[in-house]
């Protein structure tokens, strides 16, 4: 099997074995707004196989396998939300890396991006450890949440337009279950930036009439009924970003040491 069954064991699995199962972008919006838990909205977005082309190719790589993993088992199926049910820090990504969110079973983990991105999140104190490497291994994060915008590993990191509207439902139920905590939300990169505009707008935020820009600390201000939240735009820690100097350690302190003051 090029996946990881439901409910076999692996670590911090969220699904069972009679978790429902989206295969059209029709079942995804009516479990997505069915799911009344975190919990449930997570399990379900682990077991989707509503988009042919990511199914395919996210067991096919957890299947074939990068040389450097080879002895592992791939989780290979959707990366659902992960972290603290009522964060006040919500951190958004483009999508699962095949050999790295794929492999590990959780989100920036186990890649060049995750390594960057947590030794950050650990120096603000958003994350326990200042490494993740696989699911169950202690890592936790504090007061924060991470999604991504298409739950399953693209091929060459690029969903498709709908592919990215078939997943969207999943994003909104999610935005909408926490809602009341979350006061500050960080988009990596531009993509996420453009993905979670839409998304918050149809889960009841309040946005401006205009989207402004993406850049690296960008910081916009919302709201979610009379609670005030602040959105900032964060440089994606890509290898090429990082590789290049565009990314630092401290630029990245700097947005969450920022995400620390605005979250109260």
């Amino acid at each position: 099997m090029s996946f990881v069954p439901p409910g076999s064991g692996w670590p911090e699995d969220p699904a069972e074995p009679d978790t429902p199962v989206a295969h059209t972008p029709e079942d995804v919006r009516e479990l997505a707004k069915s799911s009344r838990t975190l919990p449930e909205l997570t399990a379900r977005q682990s077991v989707c196989r509503a988009c042919p082309r990511l199914v395919e190719w996210r067991e096919e790589v957890a299947k074939v396998k990068r040389r450097a993993f080879i002895d592992e088992t791939y989780w290979g199926r959707p990366i659902a939300g992960w972290g603290e049910e009522k964060p006040r820090v919500l951190i958004v990504g483009l999508a699962p890396a095949a050999h790295g969110g794929n492999r590990t079973g959780r989100v920036f983990t186990g890649d060049r991006s995750g390594d960057w991105l947590y030794a950050s999140l650990h120096r603000t104190g958003f994350a326990a450890l200042p490494t993740s490497t696989h699911a169950g291994d202690g890592q936790r994060l504090i007061g924060a949440r991470m999604v991504a915008a298409v739950r399953c590993a693209p091929p060459a990191n690029k969903p498709s337009i709908d592919e990215r509207a078939t997943c969207f439902p999943w994003l909104v139920r999610e935005l909408e279950l926490i809602a009341d905590p979350v006061r500050v939300i960080v988009a990596l990169g531009g993509y996420a930036w453009q993905a979670i505009w839409p998304a918050l707008k149809e889960a009841g935020y309040t946005l401006p009439r205009s989207r402004p820009p993406f850049g690296h600390g960008a910081e916009v201000e919302i709201a979610y009924g009379v609670a005030p939240i602040h959105l900032l735009g964060c440089y994606h820690p890509s290898q090429q970003n990082t590789f290049t100097g565009r990314v630092t350690a401290e630029m990245l302190d700097t947005i969450f040491t920022r995400a620390t003051e605005l979250a109260g």
